[in-house]
């Protein structure tokens, strides 16, 4: 019997742009345990490395925008990616490199996390990384990610000039613009919301898609845009379309929720082996 060939053992590829963050709660970290916990191989560039606890960010401090790049590069060039997730960015020089990159790869699927604040509030863009946000990787963006906080700071970006920024916009009408800025999809996250469950909605060039209404949590939780974005990256490089890679992945996201622990002062961190914890709960047969 001939042996399979070495390629058809590879699990899908999912190559991640991201910040490092040394807690293990969100950015690269966070897109690894995702990735592998789905079944997928991540790779990593890492964009920025920043001082953190559970608590909040202390301190980043972006790569250089050429090294970003040339690690993208060697890596694209010695292995096959099924898909792109673009996380915490770090710089205008970042988001600029990045975007010439994956330029190069139009049939990719990307999944673009727009991270602009931590969850105490720490701010990681300005305006000027906003806009690049939105002119340069927006048009090559499959799925945009935003909370409903980060939906309504980049559309207020792309409204009229003599529109009022005090007006707060429905998502709704948030997804519409960014959707006429270039990205196919937005799933629009709720948690900030004050609903009495989460409505996650996915909105496409015609609308609604779909939208998914998930048990409110207690707890502040690190991470879990991070852990939502790349396991819509990990079905979809495993063949999934766009609504069926939403569901799925927020299914996985909410099960490690439920399931976070608080290992530290600040926030809960989501468990996202989950599933081998229970594996270990469950009785053995004789």
């Amino acid at each position: 019997m001939t042996a399979a060939p070495l390629a058809n053992l590879s699990p899908p590829i999912v190559l991640s742009f991201a910040a490092a963050d040394p807690t293990g709660g969100a950015g690269l970290q966070a897109d690894i345990l995702t990735l592998a916990s789905l079944g997928c191989h991540p790779l990593t560039v890492v964009t920025a490395i920043t001082v953190q606890d559970t608590t909040g960010v202390e301190g980043v401090l972006p790569i250089d925008a050429e090294w970003v790049a040339d690690q993208a590069r060697a890596l694209l060039e010695d292995m096959p990616v099924a898909a792109f997730k673009l996380g915490m960015m770090g710089s205008l020089e970042v988001i600029a490199a990045i975007a010439e990159v994956i330029s190069d790869y139009p049939d990719i699927p990307v999944v673009l996390d727009p991270v602009l604040a931590s969850g105490r509030g720490d701010q990681f863009a300005d305006e000027e990384m906003i806009e690049a946000m939105i002119g340069l990787l927006l048009p090559q963006t499959t799925l945009l990610t935003p909370n409903s906080l980060e939906a309504r700071r980049l559309a207020q970006q792309i409204g009229e000039p003599h529109e009022d920024a005090r007006l707060e916009l429905g998502l709704a009408e948030c997804a519409h613009r960014l959707i006429n800025a270039g990205c196919e999809y937005v799933l629009v996250t709720g948690t900030h919301e004050g609903t009495p469950q989460v409505v996650n909605t996915l909105y496409g060039s015609h609308g609604a898609v779909r939208s998914d209404r998930w048990d409110r949590l207690s707890g502040s939780y690190h991470g879990s845009g991070c852990t939502l974005a790349s396991a819509i990256a990990a079905h979809l490089a495993s063949g999934s379309d766009v609504a069926e890679a939403v569901m799925g992945a927020q299914e996985y996201t909410w099960r490690t929720l439920a399931a976070g622990f608080r290992p530290g002062m600040g926030q809960f961190i989501p468990d996202r082996l989950f599933w081998s914890r229970e594996e270990e709960d469950e009785p053995h047969e004789a």
